[in-house]
């Protein structure tokens, strides 16, 4: 015995008082159906169903967020519970003790039933059968047909939401534990407008239950007070009806509010300020449309027959607000600081000093894009560029040079475009305040805006309203601001010209820290035994074939093992490929599961081969295979990209490096492995054949 007690009590020792509120809670609620109530405790109940429900009102009023109330179904089914339990214990107590007197059920029942209604149970009735068709046909019907229109919308915008995180994600504006936040908050979401759209059902059916339980009460009553009691007929309907409305109204009146404060959390749109703050600046902060309101209301305040001095006291009161409002609003503007101009200087003769280096990547945007960039105004885009560029360093192995970013008058007010090295190699257009949707492929609706295509990887898409945001996203469409678009489009361009971005400075840069924790190996290869110049052409190889130099400790460790035999770049590359194989397998098909390539026709291997016999590194094909080689290799780069899978070719070694740059113009995305850099432990599934027909 002492062993169970102490086991009884080590259990309930872990249990905090929190995780045990719940099923007491449940329990408790549950045990007033079958066990009999005094009336007092009853009258505590009924008041504390009351402080509930609206406790929960203010709850939502004041919540900023839905998801800060994601307990508020439960919280519905736990409160409708309550009343029902209730309602069964008070009907208990009406039965057995109502031809006692009109207090027979607590003193909280009587009020309801007696002062509230007058002690006229005809006009209780009718009070009654209101408060129950504004709960059940307006109130809670139209907060679940919201929940359900949500939770559908909810459903649909999840593929777009998702493509959206995973845009900042990879554009570096987010780490992983906002991504993962950001796609827990959207299951949550949708899961909790499902629950909604379930919850508002037992609201209906409370109201339903209450129609039922009074009709039940009241001629149960008639029924004891006769039978058992021998009370006249109207005396009889008059102490159980009255008993009955006011237990109908003391459940009825709590479940009004716990269905507004349903109708509250569905329909509001999630803000950085509560309900009360929203009404307030949305409605009463127009001076134009309050006075317009007053000059109505004061107009019916004349007509004769009218309640002229409430109308015209209300709209002068209107007038003056108004007024009010317009003054405070003209005060707020600033008024425009003069600027000294800038004091004449004399010429002075040119110099060095005037010929300015070339920046290695610029931004250049029209005169509506400056709020973008501007400090002074905390610019969205000066943020996205330094998340873009620590990306960058992270994932591809160095630091790129910074975007010097400046306002160009000669463009449109809404264009933008990329500079590297002075040469423009991207321009778009971007809209301030407005977003752009972009269709993936497959959205559910067509939306109104201006139609374009995206920047960054021209896919199809409209700009539109803020307003049409949501609406965008429930169509499946990935919907991003001007700012996103901006340095999605640069981080783009930077990955695609990273190769150029490597000059001998950022390889001094990073063989500098890579010195720092091998020094032997970085003094054993530059310049000892290879130039820097060489070292340079390798990575810038690698970069090319979008392979990421981070591993800079396997790159100078087979650099060093090679130089010795050949200073030759691309011979370099080759063997820093295979050396680095097992990463860029991961790089491409992350995890241990099978391979699904491309492949050459043993026949179109052997006439490429041929043709690479002379050892020239500018072997030309013949037009016809050139031609074949290029459609096809495009449709089986199409084809698994349409299966989600990254485009790549297997090829012998000796033909690698030659149809990765014949390739790499026509079929960009196309990435050409060697048998060589596949490690041993990989399964590769071939699935197409290219030159089949050769």
């Amino acid at each position: 015995m002492a062993t169970r007690a102490l086991r009884l009590q080590a259990l309930f020792g872990r249990l905090a008082p929190s995780q045990l509120a719940a099923p007491v809670l449940i329990m408790l609620i549950l045990s007033m159906m079958v066990l009999p109530l005094p009336a007092f405790v009853l009258d505590v109940l009924f008041t504390f169903n009351i402080a509930i429900s609206v406790l929960v009102l203010l709850v939502a009023v004041n919540t900023q967020k839905t998801l800060d109330f994601s307990v508020f179904p439960t919280v519905l089914l736990v409160t409708t519970l309550l009343r029902l339990s209730l309602n069964v214990a008070s009907t208990r107590v009406v039965m057995i003790d109502g031809h006692t007197g009109p207090d027979a059920a607590g003193k909280v029942i009587e009020a309801f039933g007696h002062f509230l209604v007058g002690g006229n149970f005809a006009v209780g009735i009718i009070v009654f059968m209101i408060l129950v068709v504004i709960n059940f046909v307006v109130i809670t019907k139209g907060a679940g047909r919201v929940a359900e229109v949500s939770a559908r919308f909810t459903l649909d915008a999840m593929p777009g939401k998702q493509m959206a995180i995973d845009a900042d994600l990879n554009a570096g504006l987010i780490g992983e534990e906002e991504a993962r936040k950001r796609r827990t908050d959207i299951a949550r979401e949708s899961e909790f407008y499902g629950s909604m759209d379930g919850a508002s059902k037992f609201v209906r059916g409370d109201a339903v239950a209450g129609i039922v339980i009074m009709l039940l009460n009241v001629v149960g009553g008639l029924i004891i007070g006769m039978a058992q009691h021998d009370m006249p007929l109207a005396q009889a309907a008059k102490v159980y009806t009255l008993l009955t409305i006011g237990d109908g109204l003391v459940a009825q009146i709590p479940g009004l509010i716990i269905s507004i404060a349903a109708g509250l959390v569905v329909t509001r749109v999630s803000d950085e300020r509560n309900i009360g703050q929203q009404f307030m600046v949305q409605i009463f902060n127009n001076p134009r449309a309050i006075a317009i309101t007053a000059a109505i209301i004061g107009i019916l305040g004349m007509i004769p027959g009218m309640p002229n001095l409430v109308f015209l006291l209300l709209a002068g009161s209107l007038s003056w607000f108004a007024w009010r409002m317009s003054k405070r609003q003209r005060q707020i503007v600033d008024t425009p600081v003069k600027v000294a101009p800038p004091p004449v200087q004399e010429a002075v003769e040119a110099s060095w000093n005037d010929v300015a280096p070339l920046d290695v990547l610029g931004l250049e945007v029209g005169y509506r894009l400056i709020p973008l960039v501007d400090k002074s105004q905390d610019g969205e885009l000066l943020r996205r560029i330094r998340g873009i560029r620590k990306k960058f360093a992270q994932e591809v192995g160095f630091l790129v040079s910074p975007v010097h970013i400046r306002d160009n008058l000669e463009l449109k007010p809404n264009a933008y475009r990329i500079l590297l090295k002075g040469v423009e190699v991207g321009a778009g257009d971007a809209f301030a305040g407005q977003y752009l949707a972009i269709n993936p492929g497959r959205v559910a609706g067509t939306l109104s805006g201006t139609a374009t295509t995206d920047p960054a990887f021209g896919l199809p898409a409209i700009w539109i309203d803020a307003s049409l945001r949501d609406q965008a996203q429930a169509y499946g469409y990935t919907v991003v601001d001007s700012s996103t678009v901006i340095a999605t489009h640069l981080n783009h361009l930077i990955l695609t010209h990273a190769g150029e971005l490597l000059g001998r400075q950022e390889v001094q840069q990073l063989l500098d820290h890579l010195a720092k924790e091998m020094p032997k190996l970085v003094e054993d290869l530059v310049p000892k035994v290879l130039p820097l110049g060489i070292l340079q052409k390798v990575l810038q190889g690698l970069l090319d074939e979008g392979v990421h130099i981070r591993d800079m400790r396997t790159i100078i460790e087979c650099v060093a093992d090679h130089a010795t035999r050949t200073q030759n770049a691309d011979e370099l590359v080759t063997q820093v490929r295979v050396a680095l194989g097992r990463a860029i397998v991961q790089q491409l098909f992350p995890g241990n599961g099978e391979m699904q390539v491309a492949s050459l026709d043993p026949t179109l291997e052997r006439l490429l081969a041929q043709a690479l016999a002379g050892g020239s590194e500018n072997t030309s094909f013949e037009p016809g295979l050139a031609d074949t080689l290029v459609r096809e290799t495009a449709a089986a780069a199409q084809r698994q990209e349409s299966l989600g899978l990254p485009a790549v070719l297997l090829v012998p070694a000796n033909l690698r490096l030659l149809l990765s740059r014949f390739l790499r113009r026509t079929v960009p995305q196309l990435k050409v492995l060697s048998h060589n850099e596949v490690p041993e432990s990989r399964i590769i599934k071939v699935t197409s054949i290219i030159g089949g027909r050769t």
